[in-house]
């Protein structure tokens, strides 16, 4: 057996003996961990989880997004993404955009601009400032060559419609965070150079639609998150969700896919490695 054929065996060999997993989209800065956040992301990583990117969210005045860099900042394996979310677009001014330029720009663990999007379900904001503060976020985004984080819920054609507005200097161009829409929302966004990531919800007893959608991702598109501390995945719905969960929502996938946890674990931590530029997350 040749050199290269000995360190396949060996690559095999490792991710089988020790998988390993990346959260995509976690939000561990919040008050639902403030009791316990240094043994979540302990269980995180005996859990195989190697990576972690906290998504901040929050009043962009308050210091929401300092919180999340500063957890960033503490621990090698976690990176940030700080964003204007549809919900509290009604927020966002000349002045937030200003502190969220400024905390990127000082801080290079922050890999992505997001969450940002648009959420009809809750209208939290009125749809035409969610629309236009999507345009300027996107704008910002792009203006500092960085990946975006896309929410969308139950507004597939204006997502689908602003997306294409842009000319994402960057690419890959981000993700479609926690996946619900439908096939033709997740063929468009790839198009368009997104990632597709998928959640707890996979695993729900009524998601067989997202199921069949999840099947037909192709492999190095596809991520895996837990978009904490919601979506808590089967068979711990109920619970708070925590990084470690992640795992089952791997498994949730592999099944789907026909494909092993260690494979699941394998393509979607490359895949995420391959969209932020990193090396492979392996701790």
């Amino acid at each position: 057996m040749n050199f290269k054929s000995w360190t396949a065996v060996l690559v095999v060999y490792r991710y089988a003996s020790n998988p390993m997993f990346v959260d995509s989209h976690a939000h561990i800065d919040g008050p639902e961990y403030d009791h316990d956040r240094d043994e979540v992301i302990s269980r995180a990583r005996d859990s195989g989880v190697k990576t972690i990117l906290n998504v901040g969210t929050g009043d962009p005045h308050s210091d929401a997004f300092a919180r999340a860099v500063h957890l960033a900042k503490a621990h090698e394996n976690i990176y940030a993404a700080i964003g204007v979310h549809p919900h509290d677009a009604r927020l966002y001014d000349d002045a937030a955009e200003v502190k969220i330029n400024e905390l990127m720009a000082e801080n290079s663990k922050v890999i992505a601009w997001g969450e940002i999007g648009l959420d009809y379900h809750y209208d939290n904001s009125p749809r035409e400032i969610q629309r236009e503060v999507f345009r300027r976020q996107l704008q910002a985004a792009n203006a500092r060559g960085l990946p975006v984080v896309i929410h969308t819920r139950e507004a597939d054609a204006d997502t689908v419609e602003i997306l294409r507005e842009g000319s994402f200097k960057k690419s890959p161009a981000g993700i479609m965070h926690s996946f619900s829409g439908s096939l033709e929302l997740a063929r468009a966004a790839m198009e368009l150079g997104f990632y597709i990531s998928f959640s707890g919800n996979i695993t729900f007893k009524k998601a067989e639609d997202l199921r069949i959608i999840a099947a037909e991702i192709p492999l190095d598109r596809l991520l895996i998150e837990t978009d904490c501390p919601y979506l808590t995945p089967v068979p711990f719905r109920g619970k708070r969700n925590e990084p470690a969960r992640v795992v089952d929502v791997a498994r949730g996938l592999a099944e789907v896919r026909r494909m092993s946890l260690e494979e699941i674990g394998q393509v979607t931590s490359e895949n995420f490695a391959t969209l932020f530029g990193l090396k492979r997350p392996i701790g």
